[in-house]
């Protein structure tokens, strides 16, 4: 048996498909799907399959910039939050870089710029892999940037054009 890693309730983590190599990120074993804000959302078809076009803001606050990427749709799914409220929301399937480890996980995109971290991290992402100690914190180093060779789901930095709608 593999020993469990143990993390705190946040971490550093990096999305190497989608051009971010670094994010702090909220672990929480209550929620079961992880989520990830973005700024805007524009769904189109490429090839007969359904892509999504997004773009998030990275970085630090006195440092941003922003991140245009394009991902294959996994489809919509109903998630419901700690409230009970269900919302409608788009899903992808990317690498995360976290404690040494690069797996995939299914990540739902959604508008969080109310919320304290940009990226929650749910158990389906967790299980298996990590433990989690609410009364540790940032327990691993800064994920060092290692891109794939061939992004799936990357366009860095393209020329300005105004929002997404």
């Amino acid at each position: 048996m593999t020993d469990v890693i143990t993390l705190g309730w946040r971490e550093r983590l990096a999305l190497p498909q989608l051009g971010i190599d670094m994010l702090k990120a909220k672990l929480d074993t209550g929620a079961r799907s992880s989520s990830l804000h973005v700024d805007a959302l524009e769904p189109f078809e490429r090839g007969g399959a359904t892509w999504l076009r997004f773009s998030m803001t990275v970085g630090r606050r006195l440092h941003p910039s922003s991140v245009q990427c394009e991902a294959p749709a996994l489809g919509r799914r109903v998630v419901t939050d700690t409230g009970g409220h269900g919302t409608e929301r788009w899903f992808v399937r990317t690498d995360v870089l976290l404690a040494g480890e690069r797996y995939p996980i299914e990540i739902s995109l959604t508008d969080r710029r109310h919320m304290l971290f940009p990226m929650l991290l749910g158990r389906s992402a967790l299980h298996g892999r990590f433990a989690v100690d609410p009364s540790l914190s940032y327990t691993q180093p800064r994920p060092r940037p290692v891109f794939a060779a061939e992004p799936v789901a990357r366009v860095a930095n393209p020329p300005h054009h105004g929002q997404l709608p």
